[in-house]
């Protein structure tokens, strides 16, 4: 079955040309030119990934992003004008799964799509033939195919979805120091643009949410020169 693609750009040239691409490769596309058309598709359509550019006229499109990653594991590649480094880390931090700046080639988007429906298309079988256990770590229940985190007075820790891979990638790979880079192909596979602060930026909101004293982490802890290294084992609950 063909997979449908929601574009999303206030530029209608941009949409008719990524629908003509698309289109041609096999892919049904619904186009959005502001971010309450996309909204309206997003509530009533069952898509397979949105293109997002973030300078839309009536909202900015990380909001839109925040939207999206609220209650859905939807791939989200953004494209857009904004070139500057700030813009394509709270992107990613958001739990993008690629950037394409413009002036783009419509066949390195076309390629970029394909490897993050890949991608997906990867985790959905693997989460379908092996559910991961509920698993304790320091006072926290963790359920990371439900997304859910509990903190340690059993209320839910607000987690975004680059939350949870970033947890994911230090519970399945404990007591073991991770490389900046080893920690981005772990979150976001070998499609990613070297960024030296994205990591940085996500292990310090991660720590907020799970440190007992994040100004003082014990659970992910630096480790110099290398990246940084979950220094306790997940025990999986009954």
């Amino acid at each position: 079955m063909a997979k449908t693609i929601l574009v999303v750009d206030d530029d209608d040239k941009i949409c008719r040309l990524l629908r003509k691409v698309l289109e041609s490769d096999g892919f049904k596309v619904v186009s959005a030119s502001d971010a309450s058309e996309a909204r309206a598709h997003l509530d009533n359509m069952d898509l397979d990934l949105v293109t997002l550019d973030l300078d839309l006229g009536d909202e900015d499109g990380l909001d839109l992003a925040r939207y999206i990653r609220r209650d859905r594991d939807l791939p989200i590649v953004m494209i857009t004008g904004k070139g500057e480094v700030i813009d394509r880390v709270v992107g990613l931090e958001l739990g993008a799964d690629d950037y394409v700046a413009k002036p783009f080639h419509v066949r390195e988007v076309l390629a970029r799509i394909k490897s993050v429906l890949r991608r997906s298309d990867g985790r959905k079988q693997d989460a379908a033939s092996a559910t991961a256990p509920q698993m304790a770590l320091d006072g926290l229940t963790l359920d990371l195919d439900r997304m859910d985190v509990r903190c340690r007075d059993g209320r839910s820790c607000e987690m975004t979805t680059a939350d949870i891979k970033l947890m994911r990638a230090f519970a399945e790979h404990p007591l073991r120091p991770l490389s900046r880079d080893r920690l981005m192909d772990l979150t976001n596979g070998t499609d990613w643009s070297p960024l030296d602060r994205t990591i940085d930026n996500q292990v310090a909101r991660l720590r907020k949410k799970i440190e007992r004293d994040p100004t003082h982490p014990e659970l992910i802890r630096t480790v110099r020169g290398i990246g940084y290294m979950l220094t306790e084992a997940p025990t999986t609950l009954a």
